[in-house]
């Protein structure tokens, strides 16, 4: 009877540690989503007839120093629109990156698609005046952002998604 006694407390023990760790959730490490939106660098305004201009020389710096901005950030993907601007803007931090930039269409962005396809992952979208506030407004859910300055080459929005939860700030670079 002795042995039988600490047996079945042992027992009861074992069985409610069973069932309490049952019951208790492991706290998983929360997914985070950053996103880095900035405009294109300074364009060529030599020829107003031109739509698809290349940067200036102001711009070709700024573009260098957008990379030495993101030199300490890890960059898993670069997105920009397919125009000489744009593309001229994020071509020094992907070379120095060494990732491609994949082109997008702001007017046909399915936003959820996008956010689910870069999920956990650290972003650098380029566009241009209109469409970066537009495209950090859609990714935080409401307009905050309005269309920026057209001298305004020096914005950086960065939008963080923890667990599907937005944050957002803006700063100004110069």
């Amino acid at each position: 009877m002795r042995t039988i006694k600490p047996l079945i407390a042992l027992a009861i023990l074992l069985i409610a540690s069973i069932s309490c760790k049952e019951d208790t959730k492991i706290a998983e490490d929360p997914t985070i989503s950053t996103f880095y939106f900035i405009r294109h660098a300074e364009k060529d305004r030599t020829d107003a007839e031109n739509p698809d201009p290349e940067l200036n020389q102001d711009g070709l710096d700024r573009a260098i120093r957008w990379a030495e901005v993101f030199d300490p950030i890890s960059i898993d993907v670069i997105y920009s629109t397919n125009y000489e601007r744009t593309s001229m803007t994020a071509a020094p931090t992907s070379v120095k990156k060494n990732v491609d930039i994949k082109y997008y269409d702001p007017n046909s962005l399915d936003i959820d698609a996008f956010e689910a396809e870069n999920e956990g992952r650290n972003v650098l979208v380029v566009g241009h005046s209109n469409t970066t506030p537009a495209f950090v407004n859609k990714m935080i859910g409401f307009d905050k952002y309005s269309p920026m300055d057209d001298n305004d080459n020096s914005s950086l929005f960065i939008v963080r998604i923890i667990d599907g939860v937005p944050t957002d700030f803006r700063l100004k670079m110069d």
